[in-house]
């Protein structure tokens, strides 16, 4: 990894997306850092660069939502994503980069189709009761999603939204169940050498746009249209999806 133009011109704006989403959004654009990033350096290294960002956005959001969240969803969410990380951390050590190159690709163009039926009407959520079943599902499919590209988003919303918690109910909720399953993470990560110095010069570059994203996050949480925010990650993430599929399958 070479901290050239390049590479800044896609992260500086990439984390400043990511704490945006992590900050006010449910978390759910901060995936999008990961496929961005894998498209200048190896899928392993974006991965190891981006989790000490993650980590950093986790405890600059607590703050602020500390106490807000459901419990019961996130105890639930916690205990299922820990078998997941487990799965995730065995596949890793069997596939190739261009396997993980295809699965962040895909989901991230999923997660764009998933998102445009639900807003469209095609796919209902409707409210429902909590179960314990359900969520257990999204923990473990969180999990392991999330340990092969920081893309746990996609579940967690699926379990949460039908609930009809307030926004900052959700928001809390996801800031302490990433914060949680990130630093499960570091060990797996720490022990398939995803942190090299390379990635830890990479974080202190980067640190102070992850913080500025979450500034960012927190203070349009209340501001910013959502609908404009997201149409903007959307096209990201079909784009840089599209790519990565593109360069995983040819």
């Amino acid at each position: 990894m070479t901290l050239d133009l390049m590479f800044l011109a896609l992260a500086i704006p990439a984390v400043i997306f990511a704490g945006i989403s992590k900050g006010g959004f449910g978390a759910g654009a901060a995936f999008a850092a990961t496929p961005i990033l894998a498209l200048v350096v190896e899928p392993a290294v974006a991965l190891g660069l981006m989790l000490p960002l993650l980590m950093l956005m986790d405890v600059a959001a607590m703050r602020v939502y500390w106490r807000r969240w459901d419990w019961r969803c996130a105890k639930v969410l916690v205990l299922a994503c820990l078998p997941g990380v487990a799965l995730g951390a065995a596949l890793y050590r069997l596939a190739d980069p261009d396997l993980f190159r295809l699965l962040i690709g895909l989901m991230a163009v999923g997660f764009v189709a998933f998102q445009m039926l639900r807003r469209s009407g095609i796919l209902r959520l409707p409210p429902t009761t909590f179960s314990p079943v359900k969520g257990s599902l999204a923990g473990f499919a969180a999990g392991f999603t999330s340990f092969v590209s920081h893309a746990g988003g996609p579940p967690v919303a699926m379990f949460l939204l039908p609930l009809g918690l307030s926004k900052t109910a959700f928001q809390a909720t996801t800031v302490v169940f990433f914060w949680v399953l990130n630093a499960v993470k570091v060990v797996p990560y720490a022990f398939l050498g995803f942190f090299t110095l390379e990635t830890l010069i990479g974080n202190v570059v980067l640190a102070p746009f992850a913080f500025l994203g979450v500034w960012l996050g927190v203070r349009a949480h209340l501001l910013v249209p959502e609908r404009l925010f997201f149409a903007i990650t959307y096209v990201l993430l079909t784009v840089t999806g599209g790519r990565l599929i593109w360069v995983a399958l040819t």
